[in-house]
């Protein structure tokens, strides 16, 4: 290979994203070298990747629209916890049970997820129309609005009228506590169905259907009026208008259906995890998923799903596997806290160097 081509291909991977490529192939190679449960840390992978991929889904319509990544993400996820808790708060689960046994954890988890979409929904075209307002600064803007909602919800949380002994702080008797056993509810409900081990790596076949479903749904609409009108109005704002395109409420349309996937991301999220984790817990979440999508090789103006699923995996894969090699070449240390937040904020602030500008 010349060197004008090397660089032109450079150019397309992105330097970041080669080294972080490259960083986690080394890992994996040096775990299974290491005579570490290679299969074991897969099998996580996998686990994270369904749990994570929706979520990180929701980075696609936001940057489709023109309005960038989506780091008020937070938003959505909020809308999902409150679903999730209205269904273990409204005993859902055992009410269903006890007419058709065995159906209480599928009626619970549709509940938080259609309480989920609904409300993020209604949230996201108030959170577009805001947007709208500060054309050019969106990602600054999103990003001091998911910060606010997870503090404002600090509160909330802290004063909510939950009565369910499962939720409640046992000594206030009042409140929501910091996690929340979705064990009663709807834990692990997807990535128990249908899962089956190959070579010692446990696929987790119903979290992986979820997410391809979504992935599907995604795609599907995008390829239908609305949303070629929404890829068009955040790739040329101009063309768009001429061509008769409500710019304005496409941006808003786009970034309502980014809050209802986090709200539908953050309730798969929290049954693979088993616990609902409140206040601060999903401060993070949303630079998470902006990292992710950017490591599969989108830009701040550019996303597919390939991005998506080969980011989060990657991303994902890293977390996962780094701990137990620094642990076994570096005895007594644990730096992967410190890589995952080198990579989220190098990936970026790299991304956003790239930037040519604001929108119009």
């Amino acid at each position: 290979m010349t060197k004008e081509k090397f660089k032109k291909a450079l150019d397309v991977i992105g330097l970041p994203r080669l080294i972080v490529c490259s960083f986690f192939f080394a890992i994996v190679i040096t775990a299974a070298v290491s005579g570490i449960d290679v299969a074991s840390y897969f099998s996580s992978t996998l686990k994270y990747w369904g749990m994570w991929a929706i979520i990180v889904l929701a980075m696609i319509p936001s940057i489709k629209c023109g309005i960038g990544p989506n780091f008020g993400v937070s938003l959505g996820i909020v809308c999902g916890l409150l679903g999730s808790l209205l269904a273990i708060e409204l005993n859902i689960g055992a009410s269903v049970d006890a007419v058709l046994p065995g159906f209480g954890p599928w009626a619970a988890i549709l509940f938080a997820m259609v309480f989920a979409g609904v409300s993020s929904w209604f949230v996201g075209v108030g959170y577009g129309k805001i947007l709208n307002l500060v054309k050019g600064s969106e990602m600054t803007v999103t990003t001091y609005i998911g910060y606010s909602a997870i503090y404002l919800m600090c509160i909330v949380w802290f004063r909510a009228p939950f009565r369910s002994g499962e939720i409640i702080w046992p000594v206030i008797g009042a409140g929501v506590r910091n996690s929340v056993s979705m064990e009663s509810s709807f834990g692990s409900l997807f990535n128990d169905f249908l899962g089956f081990s190959i070579g010692g790596i446990y696929i987790p076949t119903g979290i992986l259907l979820v997410m391809i479903l979504a992935c599907l749904c995604v795609h599907l609409y995008f390829r239908t009026k609305t949303g070629i009108a929404i890829t068009a109005a955040g790739s040329n704002p101009t063309f768009a208008r001429a061509s008769g395109i409500n710019v304005d409420k496409m941006r808003v349309k786009g970034i309502a259906i980014s809050t209802m996937l986090g709200a539908l991301g953050i309730v798969v999220y929290t049954q693979g995890f088993g616990y609902l984790q409140a206040y601060t817990a999903p401060l993070q979440m949303g630079f998470v998923c902006v990292a992710s999508v950017l490591i599969g090789g989108a830009t701040t103006t550019k996303a597919s799903i390939a991005h998506v699923l080969i980011g989060t995996f990657i991303y994902q894969g890293l977390i996962i596997f780094t701990p137990p090699v620094s642990n076994h070449l570096l005895a007594g240390t644990d730096i992967s806290d410190t890589m995952r937040q080198i990579i989220q904020n190098g990936v970026i602030l790299y991304a956003l160097t790239q930037t040519k500008g604001g929108s119009d």
